[in-house]
């Protein structure tokens, strides 16, 4: 038995037993992205089992949202912990699933921990309804609660696929809503563990469902069947999704592609800047939204930083296995590796020069390929603005910082990016960059983990944010209940319009 099946076995016995279905369905093998494949399959759910899903997911949530906040943070409490209990486990199935080196796996799970516990000692303080300034001082009252949405269908993607599977649903839980999600169908099990582990932890089995299946067949039938769709994967999805969503009018977040930037200033502190755009570039083989694409080097430290950064790369170990030593692992898929090395020969075809990699690795395995650096890029080549998704990164020569912002906002995506140069410049020309998270002296882990800050992207990199307070805040309807005291606001009797008028008028102005 492989680690994948292993792990599996141990957490879940039999994993077409957490996922739901209204009747018995063919199965699907899933495969090991490290080994090969398992004796492990999952249903190939259909739309019924979609709105059967739903329907025990909304009975429950009824239950779910008449119980304290405090009481729900104690299970999620609780889920934070057991992620650590079970460490082993799920980071055998985040590689096996998905490929990427264990270190790559760790962050994931530090982040589903992380997140967890954060909500769970924060969310009563966000969820409390609160008084604000009414009208008129002293003659009315107002306050604003927050009520659950219901029924929070979820569509998580393969590149992530612990994290992004239950991370975002952890807060919409908190908020007293039922989950309906939907893992992508190359990564379903770490779905199906994050499901066992919050069961264990004392959720209702019926408040987190999962459904695995193509999006094709049954993903309609959840947004017919949701009240909030928060959604993880490419910006084309997305614009369908969203359209699905708005016919309903129901509320849609998603966090879509990129083609994030790196920005190289002379000041910048060059042996940190070199090792942290090495794992910006290699973090999960490149396939994190949050990855770097392009770098823009300053002229006056390009012939220091430039060979320093290519020498990094070519070291990075690339291997397909479970233990600590590999810098890098394979890709997800045969697919997503065509998709790369499309990018990177239209690129040398058209000009460009390879300086590291460009290359698969058919020894380590049939998906594996090299950390590439290009440069000599031109506008009209795919790895210039497309989105590539993999260890790729392109070099350009810039004059100043000028030229440096104005190329990295020249692109219709705006999820994260990256600045080196001194602490307080950085902070200033930070905000000149178009993108929903900037990192100053760091490559992207310094806003990802920063869990009470907003996260999320402009432009076609998405709609909404995870994390903070807008994290949680987003799966609830505000409610406004205002209470006049005395009088309704109007005219009392023995006073003309006239002059209530000029009254509200006085009152508006010194309200100012």
């Amino acid at each position: 038995m492989n680690r994948l099946s292993s792990a599996a076995t141990t957490l879940l016995g039999e994993p077409e037993t957490w996922v739901t279905t209204a009747s018995v369905r063919p199965t699907k093998k899933v495969a090991s992205q490290l080994s090969g494949d398992t004796n492990l399959t999952v249903p190939v759910c259909e739309p019924a089992d979609i709105e059967l899903a739903a329907s025990r997911a909304r009975a429950a949530q009824k239950r779910w949202a008449e119980t304290p906040v405090r009481d729900r943070a104690k299970i999620i409490k609780e889920f934070s912990t057991l992620v650590w209990t079970y460490e082993k486990e799920l980071l055998d199935l985040v590689q096996g699933e998905n490929g990427k080196a264990r270190s790559h796996a760790f962050e994931e799970l530090s982040d589903v921990a992380m997140t967890a516990s954060y909500y769970a000692k924060n969310a009563a303080k966000f969820l409390e309804s609160r008084r604000v300034p009414g009208v008129l001082p002293v003659l009315t009252r107002t306050t604003v609660h927050h009520h659950p949405r219901g029924v929070v269908g979820v569509i998580s993607p393969w590149n992530y696929p612990l994290t992004l599977a239950v991370s975002d649903a952890v807060p919409a839980l908190l908020a007293g809503n039922a989950i309906v999600l939907k893992p992508d169908s190359q990564t379903p099990l770490c779905a199906l563990a994050a499901k066992k582990i919050l069961v264990e932890a004392g959720l209702d089995p019926d408040l987190f469902q999962v459904v695995t299946g193509p999006g094709s067949a049954v993903g309609s039938t959840l947004i017919e069947n949701s009240d909030y769709l928060m959604f993880t994967g490419s910006t084309k999805v997305g614009r369908d999704l969203a359209t699905q969503a708005g016919k309903r009018l129901i509320p849609f977040s998603a966090e879509l592609g990129g083609k994030n930037p790196l920005i190289v200033l002379e000041d910048a502190p060059l042996a940190r800047a070199v090792k942290s755009a090495v794992k910006s570039v290699t973090s999960n083989s490149g396939q994190l939204c949050i990855s770097i694409e392009r770098i823009y080097v300053e002229d006056k430290i390009w012939d220091r930083f430039v060979p320093a950064f290519v020498r990094a790369m070519k070291k990075v170990k690339v291997g397909a296995g479970y233990s600590w030593k590999e810098g890098m692992g394979p890709l997800i898929s045969e697919s997503q590796l065509a998709t790369i090395q499309s990018h990177v020969d239209d690129a040398v075809e058209k000009g460009a020069t390879v300086l590291a990699g460009g290359r698969l690795l058919p020894k380590v395995s049939a998906t594996a390929y090299t950390p590439t650096v290009l440069t000599g890029i031109t506008e009209d080549m795919l790895v210039a603005k497309e989105e590539t998704f993999g260890p790729v990164v392109s070099l350009y020569r810039v004059n100043d910082a000028e030229e440096a912002i104005e190329l990295a906002n020249d692109t219709e995506y705006g999820l994260g990016a990256s600045l080196w140069t001194s602490t307080g410049r950085g902070a200033r020309l930070a905000k000149r960059i178009k993108a929903g998270t900037v990192n100053v002296n760091d490559g992207y882990i310094a806003a990802w983990a920063s869990i009470s800050a907003p996260m999320g992207g402009m432009k076609a990199s998405g709609v909404g944010r995870r994390h903070g307070s807008e994290g949680i805040l987003k799966y609830t309807e505000a409610q406004t209940v205002a209470t006049s005291l005395i009088h309704p606001i109007q005219a009392p009797g023995p006073i003309g319009e006239k002059t209530w008028s000029t009254i509200m008028k006085t009152f508006i102005k010194l309200g100012k």
